[in-house]
């Protein structure tokens, strides 16, 4: 018997929404390592410095923007382990599960039905959907997800 984890609708759902996103993911991955890399400066260099006599520097927000790249490097660890996940289980399919994964989750066009996808890949629509089932599956338990 499997160990497998025993999922719930809503958490099938977001692993197959993954799937969908994987591209919009990279994007995102993308974007926040920029951000951390080079961080918006949200203050000019003479900010905070009161002119006169008695020239005071005033600190800016150190630990805002701790917080705001702590939140960002979490998000950033959430984002690329889905991805991963996604990598590894996409890697480890057999070529006609990986055409199923390109047909149904990557495909630019409109979304495909199941007929179109299990004509395509030459299983009936029952077959190309127990796949997908393996495939999400699958991706839960790579992530640890119920």
């Amino acid at each position: 018997m499997s160990n497998a984890i025993m999922a719930t609708k809503i958490t099938f759902k977001k692993a197959e929404a993954e799937w969908c996103n994987y591209h919009n993911t990279l994007k995102e991955i993308a974007k926040l390592r920029e951000e951390i890399m080079n961080p918006f400066v949200d203050e000019p260099d003479d900010a905070g410095v009161v002119q006169g006599a008695n020239s005071v520097r005033i600190p800016g927000d150190p630990t805002g923007r701790m917080a705001t790249r702590l939140t960002t490097s979490r998000q950033l660890s959430y984002l690329t382990e889905i991805v991963e996940a996604i990598e590894q289980v996409y890697e480890a399919l057999p070529e006609s599960h990986k055409k199923l994964a390109r047909l149904r989750y990557w495909n630019t066009n409109n979304k495909l039905t199941w007929d179109i996808i299990a004509g395509e890949i030459h299983v009936s629509r029952r077959q190309a959907i127990y796949w997908r089932d393996e495939i999400i599956q699958a991706t839960m338990e790579v992530l640890g997800w119920r």
